[in-house]
This record gives C-alpha cells, sequence and structure tokens, in this order.
C-alpha cells in the first residue's frame, strides 16, 4: 500500500464530480480517479511553477503510477485531491496524490492515493533532461 502523507504542506485541488463518473455500482468508477489525479497535477503544477515552464516545449510526463484504492466514493460527496512532492532526484519527482472526503484528516475518509514519477523532458526534441534548478528550487519551496 502507498503511505497517507501526514502532516505534509499539500496543494487541494477540489473535485466536482460528474454524473458520469459514476458506474452501474453506483460509486465513482476506479478508472476516473486517474483523471481526478491528472486533474489536481495541473492544477499543483500551475501553482507551483506558475509562468516557469513553456509546457509546448518542455515539462513534464508522467513515467510511472500506481493507485490503491481505500473505499467507494459516491455522486453526492464532496471530495478533493492533496497533492505533495516526497523526493526528488535529478531528473525526476516523486508525488503522491490523496483523494479524500472534503474536510476529513489522516485515514478518515481516505479514498484512493496514487504515487506518481514525473519526468523532466523536452517535447521537440525528444529526450530526458536533468530539472533545471529553478524547477528544483519551486519543488523545494513546496515542500
Amino acid at each position: 500500500m502507498i503511505p497517507i502523507p501526514n502532516n505534509r504542506s499539500v496543494h487541494i485541488t477540489p473535485i466536482q464530480i460528474r454524473f458520469n463518473d459514476i458506474d452501474i455500482a453506483a460509486h465513482v468508477n476506479n478508472a476516473v480517479y486517474q483523471n481526478y489525479f491528472d486533474l489536481a497535477k495541473m492544477h499543483f503544477f500551475n501553482a507551483v511553477f506558475a509562468d516557469i515552464i513553456d509546457w509546448k516545449i518542455k515539462g513534464l510526463v508522467l513515467a510511472h503510477i500506481e493507485i490503491d484504492y481505500y473505499q467507494p466514493t459516491y455522486l453526492e460527496e464532496d471530495i478533493v485531491v492533496e497533492s505533495s512532492i516526497n523526493a526528488m532526484g535529478t531528473k525526476s519527482f516523486d508525488m503522491t496524490q490523496v483523494v479524500r472526503k472534503k474536510g476529513t484528516k489522516g485515514e478518515d475518509g481516505v479514498k484512493s492515493v496514487s504515487r506518481s514519477v514525473m519526468v523532466a523532458y523536452h517535447y521537440e526534441k525528444a529526450y530526458s533532461f536533468d530539472l533545471p534548478k529553478e524547477w528544483q528550487q519551486k519543488i523545494k519551496d513546496s515542500l
């Protein structure tokens, strides 16, 4: 199981559950959680990196993802995604995201947890590169 981050500063993204997110069992389909994590990643990256990344030339790509599911999410629930960075390497960083019922803490209200590895990538030239010092500083400032 992916550890649930405790006492960390996180970026919080509210999620609007849509009718088409719900499956025949009357809860959010497991495949939809990745959409929630991706939306929260973009909000997190916009908050952390502001205007220092030109996403048309270079940015970040997803290299690894794993998701643990704790309890179902229902249409009428208010949920958020909490995003934080756990570790940083030379070309990548490790990110944890938690979908939880709004207003809960710790393990209470946890719906799903994701761990992903994001790699610095040059889109035009198709290669990974070392995280620029400016990006590293922004990541450190977010911890």
